[in-house]
């Protein structure tokens, strides 16, 4: 019996067990069940686009991988539970929705840095699990106030960084998060006043509140988080005072960025000097006066000292050695006196930057070789001496030399040859001499050689073509003879990019002509404040520069070639090789002032990244080769000052560069020069003409019949003319009776003949057009007939003879690079034809005087419709209208910026420059005279501000770059004047401190985008569905960050994917296919 109650006891207890087992693992499960529904709940609801398919195995269902989400992508377990996910670099979009995600009980992780999710930053429920969360990089906005932090106990890691959040207050549940050690907001829009709740914070460690809004001085309250603070990061502000003394109980401190902000006073000395611990300061581009202080040899951790662009006076501080210092940065102050020889003593410094202060004497020997120097920057000073023979002979660590524009002597070492790490050698502007040394094509790293405006003799030596980096190559006003070596061109196709990647420079480029002595200068500009470059002597070498700033870039991956070439104003003699027209990457090709002879190699068809080529001065022979036609970047050509015969070949831009470009070639003709004769029209051939003879008596039949033949038709002209002449005189007479508008002189005196000069002109029906008939039409270009002024002149409408209407542009008298730009839109512009362009019939030239013939719009600009005419009563768009308008004026811009060969950036997109005509629909005007973008252009600055107020992008006011995104921003404050129905600026509705653009965006961070609407659009037709979408659209082209902008083809397509845009017969979107124009495919541009 007891066995038998054994045996039930035993069965029971594994039944038990059974069942057990059974209900954990339906848990486990139901738990896995649950965790891949959240996550693919996350997927439905907050992604929209996945274009790499990162969660393209993210898929609930039957079956294992449905039911197991530790499988998929980016997604992190810990014993069969969900931990973390990682979506970095996703390239997601959508509007972010966390609240399945927080959902996850056992979430740590959460990255979601470098994607594209916009709309306000999203509601968090903090899981008591999360230690990691990073949103940075996204397109979130809004009152960063506004965010809950809730319950976050164990939240370590936060990152909001790379944002556009905004607000002047930080939440008040941020402080729960008591165990947070980063916290990074850098790079956003947040204002105010710096916050002083800090004292709840046990653990931070890192925080970085870096490129913001935020004002006023220090708080004193910031330093309770000295007890454990270890990185600071306030840079890029407009902070004013100096760092509070409460600081000094930062015992911990490591690393202190203040850099680009208003600071002053003598905080180095009373508080940064006593921090124990520091190993990084940096406090470039503030306003410190006074010595650098010798207290800061305190700081005995210090590694990196960056006190460039301050105004700082005195000689070098040398007591700063200390035994781990690796950076001196003192770039751009007020320091004299010499380079100290007790520099030499920091044995582990690896960088010097003491450029553009007021130094002299020479360079301590002692300091060129010290062991571990990498940069030695010390250009735009007064530095005398010679660089020492034997430098780099103990080792080859130097990787930049910089020392241009100082007064250096003597000869370039054969010693440096030894230097294999260097990759930038500059030193010209200086007083060199003797010969290049040849060892230098041992530098298989150097990406940079500069040694222009020096004495240097010999030739240049054919073994630079070894350098396998090298990418830009200036030996310009020089004394160098001999040929060019073809040898320059052998790494054409095989050099790599990375040796200057990233590096900061200006580029000064000579826009004088021959005037100026080469084609501009390259200088490191770490550091410089652009405002003291352009006082720069360098600067004013030319009647006119052009200054570029930005971050060294390739253009290539692994097929590259040099990019710049400037050999002019020496000596150099022979024929140009035939190989250099194989480096595709040239963008700058500068032999002129030399003695060149020989042909220009037809090989040169081949630079197609030629934006500029000058071969001006030399001895060259033979024809243009047409080849050149085909380089559509070319924004400069001059062959000025050789023996060049024949025709300038039609086609491309080379009939578009004005006539000083091609001057002083006796054999050479056609546009821009004079026409070419019959005899100079062909090219000359290996046969002859074989029959010349012709038998004597046909010969004089021939006559007999040509010369009755002549005689009767020059009865038939002299009574022709007699009766034009009458008929001449009548319209002269009346001519000379018309008004002419203000001030206007034609000065038609110097002009043989005026009224008679045709208008060339691309219509066929405008064919026979003259000045005089443009005169007549307009009433003498009378007040009466101008219909509108802009920068450009004035316009005015004519009624031509045929009953046809057009409008005449009369160009405001220009020079120099205005007759290019007049010029370039005659032979370019004119040929380029689209629907939402309006299109240029026809040019004259007269005298000083340039006018130019176009469509006449009915309707005039949106400006006038949209803010004046309905004021007066006139007409009233509606929402369909406005958007026929907004579709119109944005295919028209994508079709310059992606369509265009060259593409063009209009600079000077606003509502008075999109026209209406009978139809309104929407026409692009005055592209014709944006600059044309060139190879050289492209990633450079440009330092002329361009624009109208209310327009222009904030980056313009920063580094001047005019670039597409640009035109996107300006296209952005049009699509808000549609939508608001107001002026970009009105003082009375925004008050002088604020525009169209500001108002309407804190508006929409407030959520109250429907106040921005103009309240006559609101009907049931439209909706505020679409109104909001396209105020969505206007957003995101009005980002402070170019790079967060969408391209003009990624406005098309968002307007394409809104269900009710009007299609006009199903082809208002469909100039640019979204499945055949690879523009669209390209992801939005990146922070540099």
């Amino acid at each position: 019996m007891k066995q038998q109650w054994l045996f039930l006891f035993v069965i029971l207890c594994m039944l038990v067990l059974l069942l057990t087992v059974d209900a954990r693992h339906r848990r486990l499960l139901t738990d896995d069940q649950s965790e891949a529904a959240l996550l693919t709940a996350f997927k439905q609801s907050s992604v929209k686009s996945d274009p790499h398919n990162f969660l393209d195995n993210w898929k609930h269902g039957p079956g294992p991988p449905g039911r197991d989400p530790c499988s998929w992508r980016g997604v992190s377990c810990y014993e069969g539970r969900v931990i973390g996910l990682d979506l970095r670099n996703a390239g997601l979009t959508g509007t972010l929705n966390l609240s399945n995600l927080t959902a996850l009980p056992n979430l740590r992780s959460l990255y979601l840095s470098n994607n594209s999710f916009s709309e306000e930053i999203p509601e968090i429920n903090f899981p008591a699990a999360l230690q990691h969360l990073d949103l940075s990089q996204n397109n979130f906005s809004g009152d960063f106030s506004r965010l809950s932090f809730g319950l976050c106990s164990n939240l370590t890691f936060f990152s909001l960084s790379h944002n556009n959040v905004s607000g002047e207050k930080f939440p008040v549940t941020l402080s729960n998060c008591k165990l947070l050690e980063t916290l990074n907001l850098s790079r956003n829009s947040l204002a105010g006043k710096l916050p002083g709740e800090w004292g709840s914070f046990q653990s931070l460690k890192q925080l970085s509140l870096s490129h913001n809004r935020f004002s006023g001085e220090i708080p004193p309250e910031l330093s309770l988080l000295c007890r454990t603070l270890e990185v600071l990061d306030l840079s890029g502000n407009g902070l004013t005072g100096q760092l509070p003394e409460s600081f000094v109980s930062c015992g911990v401190l490591q690393s202190l960025n203040l850099g680009n902000n208003k600071l002053s006073g003598e905080f180095l000395t009373t508080v940064v000097s006593k921090l124990p611990r520091i190993t990084s300061l940096y406090l470039p581009y503030n306003n410190i006066s006074g010595s650098v202080p010798l207290s800061l040899a305190n700081c005995s951790d210090l590694r990196v000292l960056d006190l460039s662009s301050n105004e700082f006076t005195g000689e070098v501080p040398y007591g700063l050695c200390t035994p781990v210092l690796e950076k001196l940065l003192i770039a751009n102050n007020y320091l004299s006196g010499t380079v100290p020889v007790e520099l030499s003593s920091c044995k582990s410094l690896k960088t010097i930057d003491l450029s553009f202060n007021a130094l002299g004497g020479a360079i301590p020997k002692e300091v060129w070789t010290m062991p571990k120097l990498s940069d030695l920057v010390m250009w735009a000073n007064n530095l005398t001496g010679e660089i020492p023979d034997d430098i780099c002979v103990d080792g080859g660590n130097l990787e930049t030399l910089i020392l241009n524009n100082n007064l250096l002597t003597g000869s370039i070492p054969e010693s440096i040859s030894k230097c294999t790490n260097m990759i930038w050698i500059s030193l010209s502007g200086n007083r060199l001499t003797g010969k290049i040394p040849v060892g230098m094509g041992k530098l298989e790293k150097l990406a940079i050689l500069q040694l222009g405006g020096n004495s240097l003799t010999g030739n240049v030596p054919s073994e630079l073509g070894n350098c396998k980096s090298l990418i830009w190559l200036d030996l310009n006003s020089n004394n160098l003879t001999g040929d060019l070596p073809a040898e320059l061109a052998s790494q054409a196709g095989k050099v790599m990019p990375g040796s200057v990647s990233g590096k900061q420079f200006a580029f000064v480029r000579n826009e004088g002509g021959t005037d100026c002595r080469g084609a501009g200068g390259l200088v490191e500009f770490e550091g410089i404040r652009a405002e003291r470059l352009e006082h720069f002597p360098m600067v004013h070498s030319c009647p006119e520069t052009r200054i570029y700033t930005g971050l060294a870039m390739y253009t290539f991956d692994g097929n590259g070639s040099m990019i710049y070439l400037d050999l002019s104003y020496n000596a150099v003699s022979g024929s140009i090789p035939v190989s250099y027209g194989n480096m595709v990457y040239l963008q700058v090709l500068n032999l002129g002032h030399n003695l060149l002879s020989g042909a220009i190699p037809d090989s040169f068809g081949g630079l197609k990244a030629i934006g500029v080529l000058d071969l001006s001065h030399n001895n060259l022979q033979g024809f243009l080769p047409g080849s050149l036609g085909g380089l559509s970047f070319l924004s400069d050509l001059d062959v000025s000052n050789n023996n060049l015969t024949g025709p300038i070949p039609f086609g491309g831009q080379l009939t578009t560069f004005p006539l000083k470009r091609y001057a002083n070639n006796s054999g050479l003709c056609g546009l821009p020069l004079p026409p070419c004769s019959s005899g100079s029209r062909h090219r000359p051939t290996s046969s002859n003409a074989h029959h010349k003879k012709q038998s004597i008596a046909t010969g004089m039949i021939t006559g007999l019949v040509f010369s009755f033949m002549c005689m009767l038709m020059l009865a038939i002209a002299l009574y022709r003319v007699r009766k034009v002449q009458k008929k001449e005189k009548k319209r002269e007479k009346y001519i000379e009776s018309l008004p002419t508008s203000g001030s206007s002189s034609w000065k038609l005196s110097s002009v043989h003949e005026p009224l008679s000069i045709n208008v060339a002109t691309f219509e066929k029906p405008l064919r026979k057009l003259t000045f005089a008939h443009l005169l007549e039409a307009t009433n003498g270009f009378s007040a009466d007939s101008m219909i509108g002024s802009g920068g450009f002149g004035d316009v005015y409408k004519a009624k031509l003879g045929d009953g046809s209407v057009v409008a005449i542009k009369k160009l405001i008298q220009v020079t120099g690079q205005g007759d290019r730009e007049f010029m370039a839109e005659m032979e370019t512009i004119g040929k380029i034809k689209h629907r939402n362009l309006v299109p240029l019939l026809g040019y004259c030239k007269i005298g000083e005087e340039r006018l130019l013939v176009y469509e006449y719009m009915k309707h005039g600009s949106l400006e006038t419709v949209l803010h004046e005419n309905t004021k007066r009563g006139g007409v009233f768009l509606d929402w369909t209208a406005r958007k026929k308008i907004a579709t119109g004026a944005a295919r028209g811009l994508a079709f310059l910026h992606h369509s265009c060969i060259p593409h063009i950036i209009h600079r000077d997109m606003k509502s008075s420059n999109v026209l209406l005509d009978q139809d309104f629909m929407a026409r692009v005007s005055d592209f014709g005279m944006a600059r044309l973008v060139s190879a050289l252009d492209t990633h450079l600055s440009v330092s002329t501000l361009a624009g109208t107020p209310g327009y222009v992008p904030p980056e313009y006011y920063q580094s001047f770059r005019c670039t597409t995104k640009g035109d996107v921003y300006s296209y952005g404050v049009i699509l808000l004047e549609l939508l608001s129905g107001k002026k970009p600026i009105d003082p009375e509705e925004f008050g002088e401190d604020n525009n169209l653009v500001g108002w309407a965006k804190q508006l929409y961070k407030e959520s109250r985008g429907d106040e921005i609407l103009d309240s006559d659009l609101i009907t049931e037709k439209s909706g505020d569905v679409e109104l909001f979408h396209y105020l969505k659209i206007a957003s995101q082209c009005l980002d402070d960050r170019p790079f967060k902008r969408p391209t003009m083809i990624q406005v098309m397509a968002m307007f394409k994917e809104f269900v009710q845009v009007d299609t006009e017969n199903d082809d208002s979107l469909d100039d640019f296919s979204l499945k055949e124009t690879p523009l669209v495919e390209e992801p939005r541009d990146k922070e540099p």
